[in-house]
C-alpha cells in the first residue's frame, strides 16, 4: 500500500519526492485549507469564542484531490512546516480530509537523511501549538472585523485597525513627531593636524586641564576660536601610547528578524522579498527552516564547518573550538535551530541553479554561518595623548593584523596607521582645524530598523516581521521617503491618533507584548486560548460600545475655491483609505474626483501633445519619478526628464528638430536622442 506525505508547497513536495521510495506519494496543499470565512465575524463569541472554519473556493478542488489520495493510503503523514503556523495547516488538514490519527512529522532542513529521521520517529499534531495559532488568528480577527467599522464611522470608508500592525504604525508616527520636535544643537570640535617623521596624523581635542571635554561643550565659533587662540605657540608632546592588540568576533548565525536585517542592509531586500526567497531555499533543500528565532546549531554542522574552514582556509581560521551561541529571546524555541546552509562543501561559487536575488541571499546565509565558526579578526590598535600646554590631544591608530572571519564576511571597518610614536616626543603642527557641527536628528525607520524594534520590544514572532510590514504599507498607514525610510502618512497619523486615545492598550507596546507572551504560553500547554481570548475581548468589547456614543465623528471635509468640472458645483476636499482626494459636492449624483497629489504635482504647463492637459510629476509603480500628462490614458505623453521651463512660464523647444528642452544635471538639452543640442 502507498504512503501520502502532505506538505504545504508544490516545491517542497518535488524536494522530498525524490528522496523517497515509489511507495511514498509527496502531495501539496497549495498552503492554507481552511480559515474564517471572509465576510463574517467567523467567531461565537457566546459559545466560548468557537470559531467557524471554512474551506475557501480555491482549497476546494485540492481538498477534492487529497480526500482521493488519502482513501488510497496505507497512511498519512502530514509534513507541514515546523512552527505554529505549519501545526495549525496540518490540523487544518486532519478536519477538512477527517483524517484519524495521521502521522506528524517535523524536520530542520529538507535533506534526505533529514526526512529519513523524521520518518522514524512521526509523533501526534500538537494541540498546544495548533491552539496558540489559533488564538492568534481570532485575537486579530476580533480586532479587525470589531474595530474597522468604528474607524469608517468615525474618520473614512474602507480604513482597517489590526491588532500588531497598529503598534507598528505607532512606532513610526512617533519617531516622526520626535523629528519634528527636534531642535539642532550647534557644537565644535578641534583637530590637531600633526606630524612625525614626515607622517602626517590627526589628532581631536578630548582635555582641558585634565578635565574631559563633553561633545557639546564647545558651543559655538566664539568658544572654539578662543581656544585656538590659546594654542598658539603650543609644542605637542607625546604624553604616553598605549599599544594593544583588539579582536574583532563574528556576529552568530540567521534568525528570521537578522536575516531580515541583513539583506535590507546589504541588497535593499524587502522582509517580504527576503521571505519569499528565504522560502524557495528552504524548500528546494539549500537551508535550514527560515521562521526561527533561535540560534542553536546542531553538532553535524559545527564539525561540517570545523572542518571546512580547516581544509580550505587553513587551522587559523577556524575559531579552536565550537562556538555556540545563546539567544536573549526567552521565547526563542531552542528546539529550532538557526538558519544555516544544509551542505556546507555547496559554496555560493558552485552553485548554478539559483537566480540573482535567490544566489545574493544564499551568500548571505552561508558566510555568515560559515564565519560565526571562525576566529575572530585581529587589530593592532595604539592611543596616543598629547599634550600641548593645558590642553590634551587623543590620536587613534587601527592597523589589521589578521583578518580571521573577515574573509569571507565582509564587515565595514577603518584602517589608520600613525608614525611610531613614543613618549616625549616633539611633533610638529601642520594646522590646527575647528570644525562646527550640529547634533542629528532620531533616524526614521527603516526596514532593517524597524524590524529590530519589534523584536526588542516582544511585538510579533519570526513568521510575523514580514507582513506586518507590509500590511502597514498596504494599508496606506505609512510609505517609503526616497531614502527608503518610513514616513506616517496624513490617513495613518489621524487613524494612529484615535486609537491611542481611545483604544490605548491595542496600540500598547508593553500591552501587546504581554499578548505575545500569552500565546507562547498557550504553546506550551500553560494557559487555554478560549481564555486567552475571553480576557482580551471583555475590556475590548465594553471599551468600543462606550466609544461609539463618546467619539465623534472626525469632519474630513474642507471647503476649496475649485469648481467640477461636470457639474459646475463646489469641490470639496475629502478623506478616503488613501489619504485625501478633490470631490464634487454634489455627490452621489456627480462622483467626479481628483487627486490631491496630481494637483500638487502639477507643474502647470499645458501638455504640448494634446494641448488640454497639463504636465505633471508622476510615479512609476517603482517609485521611480516621470513626467506625464493628467489627461492620462486619453493622452500618452510621457518624459523622463524635467521639461525646461523658460522664465515667461512656458515650455521652450529645440532650434534643431523641434522637441522639447529638458533639465538634465546642470545641462539644458534636447529632449530628442538624436539631437544633440544643448542651451548655451
Amino acid at each position: 500500500m502507498m504512503k501520502l506525505v502532505i506538505v504545504e508547497s508544490p516545491t517542497k513536495a518535488k524536494t522530498i519526492q525524490k528522496f523517497l521510495g515509489n511507495n511514498f506519494i509527496v502531495k501539496s496543499s497549495f498552503g492554507h485549507v481552511r480559515d474564517l470565512p471572509k465576510h463574517e465575524l467567523g467567531i461565537d463569541i457566546e459559545k466560548n469564542f468557537q470559531p467557524k472554519y471554512v474551506i475557501p473556493t480555491k482549497a476546494k478542488k485540492v481538498i477534492s484531490e487529497l480526500k482521493k489520495q488519502s482513501a488510497k493510503a496505507e497512511n498519512i503523514i502530514l509534513a507541514t512546516d515546523e512552527d505554529r503556523e505549519g501545526e495549525s495547516i496540518a490540523w487544518h488538514l486532519q478536519e477538512a480530509l477527517k483524517i484519524k490519527n495521521p502521522q506528524r512529522i517535523v524536520f530542520h532542513e529538507i535533506t534526505k537523511t533529514a526526512i529519513e529521521n523524521a520518518l522514524k520517529s512521526p509523533r501526534h499534531i500538537d494541540m498546544n501549538l495548533v491552539n496558540a495559532q489559533q488564538a492568534r488568528r481570532i485575537l486579530d480577527r476580533i480586532v479587525g472585523y470589531k474595530l474597522s467599522p468604528f474607524l469608517w464611522k468615525k474618520v473614512a470608508k474602507g480604513l482597517s485597525a489590526g491588532r500588531v500592525q497598529s503598534v507598528a504604525v505607532r512606532l513610526v508616527v512617533e519617531k516622526e513627531r520626535e523629528i519634528e520636535k527636534f531642535i539642532p544643537i550647534e557644537y565644535w570640535s578641534i583637530e590637531a593636524l600633526l606630524k612625525k617623521s614626515g607622517k602626517e596624523f590627526s589628532a581631536q581635542l578630548v582635555k582641558q586641564n585634565g578635565k574631559t571635554i563633553d561633545k557639546l561643550e564647545i558651543k559655538n565659533k566664539d568658544e572654539a576660536d578662543k581656544i585656538l587662540q590659546n594654542l598658539i605657540g603650543a609644542n605637542y608632546i607625546v604624553e604616553d601610547v598605549e599599544k594593544k592588540e583588539t579582536k574583532r568576533y563574528p556576529a552568530p548565525p540567521f534568525t528570521t528578524s537578522t536575516l531580515q536585517q541583513a539583506s535590507w542592509q546589504r541588497y535593499k531586500f524587502s522582509a517580504k522579498m527576503t521571505m519569499s526567497l528565504a522560502q524557495k531555499l528552504y524548500e528546494e533543500g539549500y537551508i535550514t527552516y527560515h521562521r526561527t528565532d533561535s540560534l542553536n546549531l546542531s553538532e553535524t554542522s559545527l564539525i561540517s564547518a570545523k572542518n571546512f574552514i580547516n581544509q580550505t582556509y587553513g587551522q587559523n581560521y577556524w575559531a579552536g573550538g565550537f562556538v555556540k551561541y545563546k539567544t536573549k529571546n526567552k521565547s526563542a524555541q531552542e528546539a529550532h535551530e538557526a538558519i544555516r546552509p544544509t551542505f556546507i562543501e555547496k559554496t555560493p561559487e558552485l552553485i548554478k541553479t539559483l537566480d540573482t536575488k535567490q544566489l545574493k541571499l544564499y551568500t548571505l546565509i552561508w558566510q555568515r554561518f560559515i564565519a560565526c565558526q571562525m576566529a575572530p579578526a585581529i587589530f593592532d590598535s595604539v592611543t596616543a595623548n598629547i599634550q600641548a600646554g593645558n590642553y590634551t590631544f587623543k590620536a587613534n591608530g587601527q592597523t589589521l593584523k589578521f583578518n580571521g572571519f573577515l574573509k569571507i564576511y565582509p564587515t565595514k571597518f577603518e584602517e589608520k596607521d600613525l608614525p611610531i610614536l613614543e613618549k616625549n616626543d616633539n611633533l610638529d603642527l601642520i594646522k590646527l582645524n575647528s570644525n562646527q557641527h550640529f547634533t542629528e536628528p532620531p533616524a526614521r525607520y527603516t526596514e532593517a530598523s524597524l524590524i529590530k524594534t519589534l523584536e526588542k520590544y516582544g511585538i510579533g514572532r519570526p513568521s510575523t516581521y514580514a507582513p506586518i510590514i507590509s500590511t502597514i504599507q498596504n494599508r496606506n498607514y505609512v510609505k517609503k521617503n526616497d531614502q527608503k525610510k518610513f514616513i506616517p502618512t496624513e490617513i495613518g497619523i489621524i487613524v494612529n491618533d484615535i486609537l491611542v486615545t481611545h483604544f490605548p492598550e491595542i496600540v500598547d507596546i508593553d500591552f501587546t507584548a504581554k499578548m505575545e507572551k500569552e500565546l507562547d504560553e498557550i504553546a506550551d500547554g500553560k494557559d487555554t486560548w478560549q481564555k486567552t481570548c475571553k480576557d482580551f475581548y471583555t475590556p475590548f468589547s465594553k471599551n468600543l460600545t462606550q466609544k461609539y456614543d463618546e467619539v465623534k465623528k472626525e469632519n474630513m471635509i474642507q471647503e476649496t475655491d475649485k469648481i467640477c468640472p461636470k457639474c459646475g458645483s463646489p469641490i470639496i476636499e475629502r478623506f478616503g483609505k488613501f489619504g485625501k482626494f478633490y470631490a464634487c459636492s454634489n455627490f452621489p449624483k456627480c462622483k467626479y474626483t481628483e487627486s490631491i497629489e496630481n494637483e500638487k504635482n502639477n507643474l502647470k504647463i499645458k501638455c504640448p501633445k494634446c494641448k488640454e492637459g497639463d504636465i505633471i510629476i508622476r510615479k512609476t509603480k517603482r517609485g521611480k519619478i516621470f513626467y506625464g500628462c493628467n489627461a492620462f490614458p486619453k493622452c500618452d505623453f510621457a518624459l523622463w526628464d524635467k521639461p525646461f521651463i523658460s522664465d515667461q512660464g512656458e515650455l521652450e523647444f529645440c532650434p534643431q528638430c523641434d522637441s522639447i528642452l529638458i533639465e538634465k544635471g546642470k545641462k539644458i538639452k534636447c529632449s530628442n536622442k538624436e539631437c544633440n543640442f544643448v542651451k548655451k
